[in-house]
């Protein structure tokens, strides 16, 4: 444990992925889709762009510091946010200065700009929160713990995994699995990645998710992982939402690592009208409160479904399997 010889921070602060685009010569920027971003697993992954010959990638940033960090009685001034990319095999290191929201002071977003070049494989993002204290300005006074990967060549955003899974047999397995020995998958969201166990039980299991896209085994496939990332994304969200700690205001604050990440993922398509904060307030007083929140779950499962990718998977599957009847037709 380091000591430092100035206040600093207790909480720690977040940084997430908002975003990214690449940036080709003459060419308009590509923005790149929501599935090169793992929100649980925290990485983006830049091999997903369809132009080959991008040379630069913009990605935007969103960091949150506690707020004790903007309190007026704060023991320092004139605070600072950087997002901060370093990568030891090129020594790259490269900063961009966020700047506060107009509507939540603790949220601070921006942009960096990375050159292929700078990354030859993955970096860490990570946020740093600086400031004037005791009259030395540029103290580090916070920073972020679960920091990001951006990684240039992967075509798929994940860490180790996309997530924690486990396949096993739920009959054999511990107890509160062989009380759900007939469901395809449980899904567990009290670790610190979530994890899905896998039931090998069922016939078939393994080969529809293995089948890679080919034949019917494959459009059964997709569909089953489509609909397992939406179970997934709506068993976090309701984790999340469910372990929140409340400020000196009796406000919600939001969570640390994935949770937080899942949050302010998800909370744009459940509530659209409404910022972040506000809408984080509202989700927490129709949870608590006396109703509102059996009337806003049909939103909830939409972000869900829609961050698992379910409709364009349905539709893809659908276009695959009516290929399938004609070729077997003209056979």
């Amino acid at each position: 444990m380091k000591v430092y010889p100035y206040p600093r921070l207790r909480a720690a602060a977040t940084v997430t992925v908002d975003g990214a685009s690449v940036l080709a010569p003459d060419a308009p920027r590509e923005p790149l889709a929501s599935s090169a971003r793992s929100i649980i697993d925290r990485v983006l992954a830049l091999g997903t762009a369809e132009t080959d010959d991008w040379d630069a990638a913009a990605l935007k940033i969103a960091a949150t510091v506690p707020e004790s960090a903007v309190r007026a009685d704060a023991p320092w001034r004139d605070l600072q946010v950087y997002a901060l990319l370093t990568e030891s095999a090129t020594n790259t290191r490269l900063t961009a200065r966020l700047a506060p929201t107009a509507d939540d002071p603790c949220r601070w977003t921006g942009e960096l700009r990375i050159a292929r070049a700078d990354i030859a494989d993955r970096g860490r993002l990570s946020a740093h929160v600086v400031a004037t204290v005791d009259g030395v300005p540029g103290r580090i006074i916070g920073e972020s713990e679960d920091d990001w990967f951006v990684d240039v060549t992967a075509d798929a955003p994940v860490r180790d995994r996309p997530f924690e899974t486990r396949r096993h047999s739920f009959a054999e397995g511990p107890s509160w699995l062989r009380q759900m020995k007939d469901a395809p998958w449980v899904i567990d969201p009290s670790g610190k990645l979530p994890t899905v166990h896998v039931n090998t039980d069922v016939e078939g299991m393994e080969t529809l998710l293995d089948a890679n896209g080919r034949g019917i085994e494959g459009a059964v496939g997709e569909l089953m992982a489509a609909q397992m990332a939406s179970d997934i994304w709506l068993a976090v969200f309701h984790a999340a939402i469910g372990d929140l700690e409340l400020d000196e205001r009796e406000r919600p604050v939001f969570p640390g690592g994935w949770r937080g990440s899942v949050l302010r993922e998800m909370l744009p398509d459940v509530l659209p009208d409404q910022p972040l904060e506000i809408a984080l307030r509202t989700l927490h007083e129709r949870r608590v409160g006396a109703g509102g929140w059996t009337d806003i779950q049909p939103r909830i499962h939409y972000a869900a479904s829609r961050k698992g990718g379910a409709g364009s998977t349905v539709v893809q599957a659908v276009r695959g399997l009516e290929r399938l009847r004609r070729e077997d037709d003209d056979a």
